[in-house]
């Protein structure tokens, strides 16, 4: 993979009309320090941390929380705690990537830090930035009161550069955790974002180190959990994945899919779980442009259960199936497929036996 730096952000533009000649545009004072203190911050209570100290511990704390983890994700998972490495998850979309990455922040007692990534994102956006009205504002308080005038250009500049004005985003507030737990990263949709971001990803998983040149480097006293997911839009470059543990995230089969609704939506009917799953199963296999995932499953039962409904049949199905496909083509080619075989292997199903 070809590998490039990532363009951090610029330091305060000059203030030309504010102030007697240019600034410099950026200051070397850039020693490495262990850790760099941040702002003051709210105490944060955390929740009750489950036990992880085994997979079967693992799979219970998630399917306390809501969450039917398949054969293989609890291992990687309780793999990837003790051996700090990120999990990376693929599979199509709905199929519960990202709700995995919640509900291990729960199960945790940690911080959830979301970046969500897309084309063009940059250090910017996921890394740090500048306050810059807070910057100009602090500047032109000080011509105000006179300081400027008594202080040189080069100590001005660095107030201008002080941590009181750092922006931290996403990547830097992980490494920096509250309460001594560290947080759990989601890295969500990383196939979207561009090469060049991803290379310099690789560098920060790598290293669990941010450097910002005004300021210093920042170290991760605790390592956090990193979770990255990709609905494989494109492929992720071979040195990202070779950091990371991976897992394929497919649908659910349709007993499972059956427990996960029954999980979520206590309140719904055995049999009308059983043939909402039965009739998600069927829809998957019309090749349509957008198959429903676990959260179109479960979002239809929760909107049966609202309308009262204790079974489907054509007029609840044509009524609701905006829950589950969100594309008119989809619509289209259930339409022309025929409601009566949906219902027919819903029921087939969704039939209780013993």
């Amino acid at each position: 993979m070809q590998t490039r730096a990532l363009q951090l952000p610029l330091p305060l533009p000059r203030f030309d009309h504010e102030c007697q000649g240019p600034l410099r545009t950026h200051r070397t004072r850039a020693p490495t320090r262990a850790r760099v203190d941040g702002l003051p911050r709210l105490k944060v209570v955390a929740a009750p941390r489950a036990s992880l100290g085994s997979v079967q511990h693992v799979r219970d704390a998630l399917q306390g929380a809501g969450y039917l983890a398949d054969e293989g994700l609890a291992p990687a998972l309780f793999l990837a705690l003790p051996l700090k490495r990120p999990l990376l998850l693929e599979g199509e979309a709905g199929v519960g990537k990202t709700e995995l990455a919640k509900v291990l922040a729960t199960v945790r007692g940690s911080e959830l830090i979301r970046l969500q990534c897309y084309e063009g994102i940059d250090a910017s956006q996921a890394v740090y930035d500048w306050d810059y009205s807070r910057q100009l504002l602090h500047l032109r308080a000080a011509e105000a009161s006179g300081e400027a005038a008594g202080k040189a250009t080069e100590k001005l500049e660095n107030e201008l550069y002080d941590e009181r004005f750092l922006i931290r985003r996403a990547l830097l507030r992980a490494i920096e955790p509250r309460n001594g737990v560290a947080p759990v990263l989601l890295i969500d949709e990383i196939d979207r974002a561009d090469d060049e971001f991803e290379a310099y990803l690789l560098e920060v998983l790598s290293d669990f180190q941010i450097t910002v040149p005004e300021v210093g480097t920042f170290r991760a006293t605790e390592i956090p959990m990193v979770v990255l997911t990709s609905n494989r839009t494109r492929d992720v470059h071979d040195a990202l994945k070779r950091r990371c543990l991976y897992h394929w995230v497919e649908h659910p089969g349709f007993e499972r899919e059956v427990d996960i609704v029954r999980l979520r939506v206590p309140q719904v009917h055995e049999r009308l779980a059983r043939q909402v799953a039965g009739a998600v199963e069927r829809l998957r296999s019309l090749h349509l442009y957008k198959p429903p995932g676990v959260a179109e499953t479960i979002d239809w039962a929760t909107a049966l259960g609202t309308l009262g409904v204790t079974q489907l049949d054509e007029a609840v199905v044509r009524s609701t199936l905006g829950t589950v496909l969100k594309y008119r083509e989809d619509h289209e080619r259930v339409t022309e497929h025929g409601y009566a075989e949906l219902i027919k292997h819903a029921f087939e199903r969704g039939a209780l036996h013993g």
